[in-house]
């Protein structure tokens, strides 16, 4: 059997807020010119001494590497308006799951209310959404005082989007000053840092805060702070924005996460809330290739198989779910909303699988795993592949808590609650991506919920995980005791929820009557995870994997955080596989087809 390893994994994205920029045409600033040499990849490069010097050296060779952290700031600007234009007809997922706070005695800053959105994002000329889900109009009126547009852009609450850029319009030195602070380096990236604030009457919803550039090619790598100045009819939050080097000579943005809120003694301040925002499916590939025949080359060959006759009845009906089953599998993964293949669902069918065979259970079709890369904690079942989404998977403390989720959703298989056998006709999946959630579901009645949670709880005694049932029941109890705090974290959008509309736990609650007492004090007593403590996702393939982190010592309650919103602080490096560089660079440059 193998081993479920489970670690602590940090992972990064988007945030809130929302502005645009009003244009105002100011004459262009050389800026002041700084003395320092920039100590990057060329050692012979002199620094300039003057800033006359310094622009004829960039502009006779855009591509000669600065000497002065005058040219950086250039290179930078220049980078940043090519990712823009790179970035342009890119139309990616985006996802923004928040929680609001308040203060806790023991545990600190604890979830007092949760939101979510999801969408695609048009990075066209103006930065724009289409939701999947329905706008959560109560969380907009309420930030925002009832006021949904300012300036140029709509208060974007599923992505933020104009936080991917520092500016998606004049990012530049007439509305910009920059002052260069020291080297540092975020993980294997050595950078140059910036100060960026906006000059006078530069307009408003400017930019102000850092920015961290790499020293090859001087792509800013990292946002940090908030627009100013702040209006009257609205808030401007502060954020951390990431980006990773997903393709050659880019840093695309993957990650931003928000936090506002002070509950320090006499503190004024009591709006506050958390938030973590994701980007990915930049290069969602669509199976409708033009030149798919192409690539395909067809042997004549001869069926000698023992028995060449038609399907029977029921092997036939069994090859009807398949082609149901493989049908939304592969319009999910077009939709961005399933990961691709990965080792993650060898390690998902593992645990499956000892399942079954301890328990000899005849499927007649084999069971298959796949990971849903949406935060909500969710788990539905089409035909027999169990779909798992990524936030259940972050927040599952041990291999006996995954067995436990699985457990629920082998038990309708095994009872044969099949659902979506009506998509087996391929009409049925011409839709648009924004209308999945409208078009699939995979809901069951509650008689057979009931029914699947008695057979899951057999599976379970009858399985390598019967002693270590603690975790699951631990799991449960703090499922049902966050629920009325997180109902969006809770809510299933295709398949069954684990909780109901008040908060009331319904998934295998069985459990919640055996094991030791839920106590939040003891920091031996790990229940639930924090969410992004699992899986890595690369969000221009949409592949996923487990990520392997040193452990750290809890020393409080208020360390565990579990189902809680965590800073992003990912580990930045280069791409270096020249065999990804090529198909990336091939990607890059060829029309994306969603």
């Amino acid at each position: 059997m193998r081993s479920w390893k489970w670690m602590l994994v940090f992972f990064p994205m988007i945030a809130l807020s929302a502005l645009a920029q009003q244009a105002t045409d100011q004459p262009a600033s050389t800026g002041t010119a700084q003395p320092v040499a920039v100590q990057a990849n060329v050692a012979t490069s002199q620094p300039s001494t003057t800033s006359t010097t310094k622009t004829s050296t960039t502009a006779s060779n855009p591509m000669a590497p600065p000497t002065t952290m005058d040219q950086v700031v250039d290179r930078a600007i220049q980078r940043e308006h090519g990712l823009m234009e790179m970035l342009k007809k890119r139309t990616p997922l985006v996802e923004t799951y928040l929680q609001n706070l308040k203060p806790d005695a023991k545990l600190g800053a604890v979830p007092s209310q949760d939101h979510y959105f999801l969408g695609r994002l048009d990075m066209g000329s103006t930065v724009d959404r289409r939701d999947y889900l329905s706008k959560d109009e109560s969380f907009e009126k309420n930030l925002l005082g009832g006021f949904t547009k300012m300036f140029k852009f709509e208060y974007k609450p599923m992505g933020f989007s104009w936080m991917i850029f520092a500016d998606h319009e004049e990012f530049d030195r007439a509305h910009y000053g920059f002052k260069y602070v020291r080297r540092e380096f975020l993980g294997d990236v050595r950078c140059l840092v910036f100060d960026v604030s906006p000059k006078p009457d530069a307009g408003k919803g400017r930019f102000q805060g850092r920015i961290w550039v790499e020293d090859q090619d001087y792509s800013i790598v990292r946002l940090n702070g908030t627009y100013v100045p702040r209006p009257r009819n609205a808030y401007y939050f502060h954020m951390d924005s990431w980006r990773l080097n997903l393709i050659p000579g880019y840093w695309v943005p993957a990650y931003i996460y928000s936090e506002e809120g002070d509950f320090s003694y006499g503190s004024k301040d009591k709006f506050a809330f958390k938030a973590q925002t994701r980007i990915w499916g930049y290069d969602l590939k669509k199976s409708t290739k033009e030149d798919e025949l192409t690539q395909i080359s067809v042997d004549s060959v001869k069926d000698e198989t023992p028995s060449t006759a038609d399907a029977s009845p029921l092997e036939a009906q069994r090859q009807w779910q398949q082609q149901a089953e493989d049908n939304v599998i592969v319009r999910l993964e077009e939709s961005g909303l399933v990961a691709p293949a990965s080792d993650i669902d060898k390690v998902l069918q593992t645990v499956a699988n000892n399942l079954i065979v301890t328990n000899n259970l005849e499927l007649g079709r084999p069971v298959r795993t796949r990971v849903m890369i949406t935060s909500p904690l969710e788990t539905f079942s089409v035909g027999n592949t169990i779909v798992v989404s990524r936030g259940l998977i972050d927040v599952l403390p041990d291999e006996a808590c995954l067995a436990m989720v699985l457990s629920h959703e082998l038990a309708h298989i095994a009872l044969g609650h099949n659902l979506g056998s009506k998509f087996a006709f391929n009409d049925r999946l011409l839709f648009s991506d924004e209308s999945t959630y409208t078009n699939f579901g995979f809901r069951h009645s509650p008689e057979e919920e009931a029914a699947a949670d008695a057979k899951a709880m057999e599976l379970l005694k009858n399985s390598p995980y019967a002693q270590k049932l603690d975790g699951p029941s631990l799991f449960l109890k703090e499922l049902s005791a966050r629920a009325p705090s997180l109902p969006a974290l809770l809510t299933a959008h295709l398949g069954n929820s684990f909780t109901t509309d008040k908060g009331q736990l319904i998934r295998l609650s069985v459990l919640t009557k055996t094991g030791p007492a839920l106590d939040p004090t003891k920091l031996d007593q790990i229940a639930a995870l924090p969410l992004g403590g699992r899986v890595k996702l690369n969000p221009w393939t949409d592949h996923v994997e487990l990520i392997k982190a040193a452990p750290v010592a809890i020393t409080s309650a208020r360390d565990k955080m579990p189902l809680e919103v965590t800073p992003f602080f990912p580990r930045l490096s280069r791409l270096t596989t020249d065999a990804t560089a090529g198909n990336a660079t091939a990607a890059a440059n060829t029309t994306p087809s969603n």
